[in-house]
């Protein structure tokens, strides 16, 4: 498995924010997301090491922190995530896996985190723009993880006009928890995100939604490794 890095931080997003983990960040993505903070593990991911589930789980063991993120790129993406999942499973690690929603493992996690891509993630790039509308869309296999998985839905909100986007969005998707639903502004610096933050807080609360900052820009300036 490739592994862009790994390090030990605090959960910045979404229900078990401040929760120290190890991150084990694994590279490659099948979407290609404007406004992807991590292009260095998704479309223009580095080589990183190659590591075995077995490696993985010796990382891990090393950090010693009971919580472990696999993060990426896209996680799901990748069939040795299953057996990873288990090593962890039966080192007793509390598993969340960070997903895009549009690939579907039976692997073993305590969360899901899930954030599907609305028609506002799409590229400029041609190309890669028909690629990604082809493969970002599949309610249907987000279903199936909400059905299954103990699950957390996040969605990335860049102007006013995403909110409808994300309620039409969950209309279709069908029955869900509102308040396992984080809305999360589109922000790669602490200034951006404070600039949205009050008027997306408000809309949480008109859909009895939650607000998700990114804690890693208040904690770390969205430095690398933290």
């Amino acid at each position: 498995m490739r592994v862009v890095e790994y390090f030990a931080s605090r959960q910045g997003e979404g229900l078990w924010t401040g929760t120290p983990s190890t991150f084990i960040r694994l590279g490659g993505c099948n979407l290609f997301c404007r406004f992807c903070d991590t292009p260095y593990a998704s479309w223009k991911c580095e080589p990183g090491l190659d590591l075995s589930p077995e490696e993985i789980v010796g990382i891990a063991v090393l950090y010693g922190l009971p919580h472990v993120v696999l993060t990426g790129g896209e996680p799901m993406a990748f069939p040795e995530t299953v057996r990873l999942t288990k090593l962890l499973a039966e080192r007793d690690f509390t598993v969340t896996i960070e997903t895009n929603g549009t690939c579907d493992l039976p692997v073993r996690c305590a969360l899901m985190s899930i954030s599907p891509k609305m028609d506002n993630s799409a590229p400029t790039d041609p190309f890669l723009r028909d690629r990604h509308e082809r493969l970002r869309y599949r309610p249907d296999v987000v279903r199936s993880l909400l059905k299954r998985y103990f699950s957390q839905l996040k969605f990335v909100v860049d102007t006013p006009a995403d909110l409808n986007r994300i309620d039409r969005y969950l209309a279709e998707l069908g029955s869900f928890d509102p308040h396992r639903v984080f809305l999360m502004p589109q922000a790669v610096t602490l200034e951006e995100m404070r600039r949205k933050e009050e008027w997306i807080r408000h809309s949480c609360q008109v859909r009895g939604f939650q607000y998700s900052p990114r804690m890693q820009l208040e904690w770390y300036d969205a430095v690398r490794g933290k």
